[in-house]
């Protein structure tokens, strides 16, 4: 902190103006009682904005000069510490001048305060604009370093500073804390703890007040609820009786009609639908008759039909006995031949047989082979005229169906032409299950013709859509296609996608997700590789036709080379035929079998067709009589389909007699339920018949009989209970239970607020408790290190400190002091001389001003000499003298002049003459060094 160099005052008292010189460490205030050693102390208080001694304040000094302005001007060091910091930056000169300007301004005196770089004079001062308050005045003092710590030991009163070893241990710690504590925590601490005790208290009185409320709401309620339940019941049977009964009843009426009505409605509809279903039963009737009528024209057709079958039967029966007799004979003659001629005539017969048959197989296996020559003969040219790949049979047909019904269209090998052929057998793999796709050339035929494929069972895709292919991507298989025509767009996607590559070592290098295929069409899409085998036609394009025109030549030059090797061996078997022939023409039996070997040889190869022609007519006859005993079964059925309508019919007739005898009773009584139904509507609001509401009536009270009877039971326990029916009820216990819920939030909002100032009371202590112990340190501290400079042993051990509010109002601080080693002794325990107290008084003094962040300052000291030895006085000036503050102490003349000892600068003051107007200047006298 800052110490004083020259202090000057204006009309301060009864001084008119003087300067003094204080650049001193220690400064001693002589003069007798009165003659202004306080008042001169006064005058620094007021210039550094403290509070004056005693009573006094600065408009009692200012009064006495009987002047209108006072000035007090003091130099102030201004070095910079320890940290380099100047203690009134931004004033960067090593001294400041400090000035109290007070004026008397419409009978009131006022201070103005101002802070100037240098050594500045009262008249420079008078033309400055830079003056401030008090409040920013004591905040500029304090960052220079006169604390508010400070400023309240500067300000003891007279006397107290060498009193302060009579404090008692919780006095000495409020000062210590109200000294180096900050006051904001001490203040939060206290304003925390009594907010929570007065909303703790509130809390309390707001829970009774609740409770009594509650109480009253509650009876209030029960008494609501009373008259709520009997205005309930009360509304009710007035409903019942006003009401709900005749809607119920009105309800039920027009129920009850509305179903009879449905109901001879549907009498009515039946009785229609009954003779329609007479009139149906009747035609039907008619019917079975004309059924029965054609089976038996039926049966007796396949009667007529039946003998045509039958004779038939007999007459391919009789062929087949004709034919087994006939080889019967030729086996007969046979045996015959060999009884007569031997063994070598019946074998020559049977070389003559097996060389006939040799030559009729010979003579089937050339017309084969001309038949297949013929075939490819008429596909080379249908090949060379471009008429189309061949087709299969069933396409052929449906093509030709599609003709028929005047459907354009077109083949898909029609209209693709491969490029590189190179890659025909590739294409034509992949687009071997599209060969025979059916492309139409209008899209508007697709539904006929998707008929016709159903119809036909069509297996091959028929194409309405179709559309320009688009550019190949440069690599794919549609790179080695031209489409002449429009194609659908599946086609042209399915070739771009796929990659062409030399061999599978080719694509290795390709990506994941690119499908490729091989010249040899092995072919690789996101389900894995395969082969998909090469075609041994092919059918896309001109090379197509190509090789197709090429095979089919092959195969016609195959072909006539094998009938020019075939027809001399038919040549030779007829030969090798007629020479056996003309051998057997020498025997009797030969001649004779040689005779009728063309029969014999036609009975034996017709055999089988008579057979199989046997065997239809026994299949004819038997389906014959088969549909014979179908129709029987038929009339059998009819018959009993007759007899069923029969009875059906009459059913109807009874049914509708018995319709005809109820109706008209039924429809009296419905005038009779409309009438009164009328009656009971008659000025009936329209509301009250609204459907729903009627079902929530019938749901709660089902009829109106039952509703009858709740009005009755509504009606005695009105009458027998005990019932408040003053409706005021309402209205009081509306207006509780508002409060109740007002004050309930209310007391929640308490109970919230008491705990955040319990929590609030909480940090504020600790926070109080922390500051405490920090404060209790450094004091104890500073006091360990003013004894060390005194000589004397001091000790401060801290106090107990808890966390609540009792202990914290118990705590002391115990300071023990150590003379001559002669024992530890207390604040005030009577133990210690007059010196000793004193010499405590200016530790625990001195220690309240130390700041190990601001050394040095200023210290007020009144008489702390007085009543002490010439040893103890000089004991205490050695003590001032080995501490760094600077001391303005005041004493009386009658001391010794020890007190004069450690002084580097006296003051001396005298008292103002009766008489004269102003006090005399103020003595000084100065060490010389």
């Amino acid at each position: 902190m800052f110490h004083i160099k020259q202090l000057e005052l204006v009309h301060w008292d009864y001084w008119r103006r003087f300067s003094l010189p204080l650049d001193a460490q220690i400064i001693t205030i002589v003069g007798p009682n009165g003659s202004g050693k306080t008042t001169l102390l006064d005058a620094l208080r007021t210039l550094f904005a403290l509070r004056c001694s005693g009573k006094r304040d600065f408009r009692r000094y200012v009064r006495r000069a009987d002047r209108s302005f006072a000035w007090i001007r003091a130099v102030v060091a201004n070095q910079p510490g320890s940290s380099g910091r100047r203690p009134f930056f931004p004033c960067l000169h090593d001294e400041v001048t400090l000035a109290c300007r007070i004026r008397r301004a419409g009978g009131e005196w006022t201070r103005d305060y101002t802070i100037v770089d240098g050594d500045v004079a009262i008249e420079e001062l008078e033309r400055t604009e830079d003056w401030v308050g008090l409040r920013d005045y004591q905040s500029r003092l304090a960052w220079g370093g006169l604390t508010p710590a400070i400023a309240k030991v500067l300000a003891l009163e007279q006397g107290d500073t060498d009193k302060l070893c009579e404090y008692s241990p919780k006095a000495l710690l409020e000062l210590v804390f109200d000294v180096f504590g900050d006051k904001e925590v001490l203040d939060n601490y206290e304003a925390a703890r009594e907010e929570q005790k007065s909303a703790e208290r509130e809390l309390d009185d707001l829970g009774l007040d609740l409770d009594r409320l509650r109480a009253q709401a509650e009876a209030r309620r029960l008494e609501a609820d009373n008259y709520l339940q009997w205005k309930q019941l009360a509304d009710e049977a007035q409903a019942l009786d006003a009401e709900i009964v005749p809607r119920l009843e009105a309800a039920e009426l027009a129920r009850d009609a509305s179903a009879e009505r449905q109901q001879l409605a549907a009498d009515k509809n039946e009785r229609a639908a009954r003779h329609a279903e007479r009139r149906h039963a009747q035609q039907r009737l008619e019917e079975v008759h004309g059924e029965k009528t054609a089976a038996e024209a039926e049966r007796t057709r396949l009667k007529e039909d039946n003998h045509g079958i039958e004779a038939g039967y007999l007459a391919a029966r009789d062929r087949v006995r004709d034919l087994d007799k006939l080889l019967a004979e030729r086996d007969a003659l046979r045996a015959q031949l060999a009884t007569e001629h031997g063994a070598d005539a019946v074998e020559l017969e049977r070389e003559h047989e097996a060389a006939e048959a040799a030559l009729a197989r010979l003579r089937a296996q050339e017309r084969e082979l001309v038949a297949k020559f013929e075939e490819r003969s008429d596909s080379l040219r249908a090949a060379k005229s471009r008429s189309g790949p061949p087709g299969e049979p069933d396409v052929t047909r449906f093509r030709a169906l599609l003709d028929e019904q005047g459907i354009a269209h077109r083949s898909l090998a029609e209209v693709v032409e491969v490029t590189d052929a190179a890659w025909q057998a590739a294409l034509e793999a992949v687009l071997r299950p599209y060969r025979h796709v059916i492309l139409l050339e209008r899209e508007s035929d697709r539904h006929a013709a998707w008929a016709l494929g159903e119809r036909e069972r069509f297996r091959h895709f028929v194409v309405p859509e179709r559309e320009t292919a688009p550019p190949a991507r440069p690599q794919s298989l549609a790179e080695v296609v031209n489409f002449s025509a429009p194609v659908p767009r599946w086609l042209t996607d399915l070739l771009n996608r796929i990659r062409r590559v030399d061999s599978v070592e080719a694509a290795r290098e390709l990506p994941r997700d690119i499908e490729w295929i091989t010249r040899d069409a092995y072919h690789r899409e996101r389900r894995g590789a395969r082969h998909l085998g090469r075609p041994a036609d092919f059918h896309f394009g001109e090379l197509a036709r190509q090789a197709r025109i090429a095979q089919l030549e092959d195969d016609i030059r195959a072909l006539d080379r094998e009938l020019a090797a075939l027809r001399p061996q038919v040549q030779d078997a007829a030969d090798r035929l007629t020479a056996l022939r003309g051998r057997l023409l020498g025997l009797q039996s030969a001649q004779l079998l040689a005779a009728k070997a063309e029969s014999y040889a036609a009975a034996e190869a017709e055999l089988p067709q008579a057979r199989a022609a046997l065997t239809t007519a026994d299949e004819q006859r038997s389906q014959m009589q088969a549909r014979q005993e179908q129709i029987s079964g038929k009339l059998a059925g009819i018959s009993i389909e007759l007899e069923r309508r029969e009875r059906e019919l009459r059913f109807i007739d009874q049914r509708l007699l018995e319709l005809d005898h109820t109706t008209a009773p039924r429809r009296h009584a419905q005038a009779q339920r409309l009438k009164r139904l009328r009656s009971l509507r008659r000025g009936m609001p329209a509301h009250w018949r609204d459907p729903a509401d009627i079902a929530l009536l019938a749901e709660k009270y089902g009829d109106g009989r039952g509703a009858r009877l709740q009005a009755e039971r509504l009606r005695r326990h009105l009458d027998e209970g005990d019932w408040i029916t003053d409706p005021a009820v309402l209205t009081l216990s509306e207006r509780l239970k508002a409060d109740v819920a007002k004050r309930e939030q209310d007391y929640r909002e308490r109970q919230g607020y008491c705990a955040t100032t319990r929590r609030l009371t909480e940090e504020a202590r600790n926070a109080y408790i922390a500051k405490l112990r920090a404060t209790v340190r450094q004091y104890g501290k500073n006091l360990k290190a003013l004894g060390e400079l005194a000589g004397v042993g001091v000790d401060c051990p801290p106090p107990a400190l808890g966390a609540d509010d009792l202990s914290l109002g118990q705590a002391g601080l115990e300071v023990r002091f150590d003379f001559d080693r002669k024992g530890a002794v207390g604040l005030n325990d009577g133990e210690a001389s007059g010196g000793q107290q004193v010499m405590k008084s200016l530790i625990l003094l001195i220690a309240l001003l130390m700041d190990d962040a601001r050394p040095g300052g200023f210290v007020f000291i009144d008489e702390p000499f007085a009543h002490l030895d010439v040893a103890n006085i000089d004991r205490v000036g050695t003590f001032l003298r080995a501490t760094r503050a600077q001391y303005l102490i005041t004493t009386p003349v009658t001391h010794n002049a020890n007190v004069f000892a450690p002084a580097q600068l006296t003051l001396v003051t005298r008292k103002k003459k009766p008489g004269d107007d102003w006090a005399p200047t103020i003595g000084v006298l100065a060490r010389a060094v």
